[in-house]
């Protein structure tokens, strides 16, 4: 755990001492957290849900998987589950439907961030400077290019590959071709990275807490006040969503003018979020997993599950978890 929280520690120097970063699990985070619903947990399942293969609710013995050491960020090719193994410089893929292992495939140092352009896992390798492109359909590494220093998220626009250098405090967009840099843009400690079909958003550790929104040729076209520290960042397809970790919130942008939509208050320390189609999920410090309906964040449930990536694959969600060197399908 202590390499892993490096990682966050490296990231938050540029605004802040380390030691005010990482709020202990009984801290909590932010001014007045809500607490987890009373209960078991989760409230009963819709069953059309279930008859669309979304079980959410309806599985109360969430299914683990071993996902390598210590794995952080996850991304969907469509099939396959693909978790970076921090720990251990590698990437494992996971068959979707059933959590087999299929490869565990070498990368760079530290990779964290993943994220596929419809052929190819786009592996962010945090401690080497560099990414890795690996074929999905084999795992065979393509190429290794350098970025700027400690790459930590990546997100594709459709032609090119983005990535935040969280201590270059800049981000970097390749050609997925042969990995080319086509530009490096300077961004106060950028993070969680998403694309909106025509923008590219960055949440920014700028010191006050920004989502920045980029043209695909790296004009800032705006940007936009958030909570404390915010790290993850995802797409609704209207909307943009970004945890705030250390104001222990996840925050709703409208898309086309980053007007806020709500900020909604998340029990210690939110980190990651993804979109299922239908609602907001989040994963936080102390490895619940909270579902958030996407028209108003009212929390529906939460899970217990992983305090890293999160993403869904068409029926489940997935997260990772660092400390179990796992990942959970719910």
């Amino acid at each position: 755990m202590k390499a892993h929280i490096a990682v966050y520690a490296s990231l938050f120097v540029v605004v802040v001492a380390v030691a005010s970063f990482i709020p202990s699990r009984a801290q909590g985070a932010g001014s007045g957290p809500q607490q987890p619903p009373t209960g078991k947990g989760a409230p009963p399942a819709n069953p059309l849900k279930v008859a669309l293969l979304k079980w959410y609710q309806a599985n109360q013995a969430p299914t683990r998987f071993d996902a390598g050491s210590e794995p952080v960020g996850l991304a969907f090719d469509g099939a396959n589950i693909w978790a970076a193994d921090y720990g251990a410089g590698t990437v494992t893929k996971l068959r979707a439907n059933d959590g087999a292992k299929l490869g565990t495939f070498a990368v760079g140092d530290n990779p964290f961030g993943l994220a596929f352009d419809g052929a190819n896992i786009w592996v962010a390798n945090s401690y080497s400077n560099t990414v890795t492109k690996l074929r999905a359909s084999d795992g065979k590494n393509l190429g290794t290019f350098a970025v700027g220093k400690q790459p930590y998220m990546v997100a594709f626009d459709g032609t090119s590959i983005w990535v935040t250098n969280s201590l270059g405090n800049s981000v970097s967009k390749l050609r997925v071709r042969d990995g080319k840099v086509l530009g490096t843009f300077p961004l106060s400690g950028p993070s969680g990275i998403a694309f909106d079909g025509a923008y590219i958003w960055v949440a920014s550790w700028n010191g006050v807490g920004n989502a920045v929104k980029l043209k695909t040729d790296g004009t800032v076209v705006g940007s936009y006040k958030v909570g404390d520290a915010p790290l993850g960042v995802a797409f609704d397809g209207a909307n943009i969503w970004v945890a705030n970790l250390d104001s222990g919130t996840v925050s709703k942008l409208r898309a086309r003018d980053g007007v806020n939509l709500g900020t909604f208050n998340i029990s210690d320390s939110p980190r990651y979020v993804a979109f299922d189609g239908t609602n907001i999920w989040v994963s936080t410090f102390n490895a619940l997993v909270y579902e958030l309906r996407d028209s108003d964040g009212v929390t529906l449930g939460y899970f217990s599950g992983g305090d890293e990536g999160v993403a869904f694959d068409g029926a489940s969600v997935w997260i990772a978890s660092f400390d179990r060197n796992e990942v959970t399908k719910v």
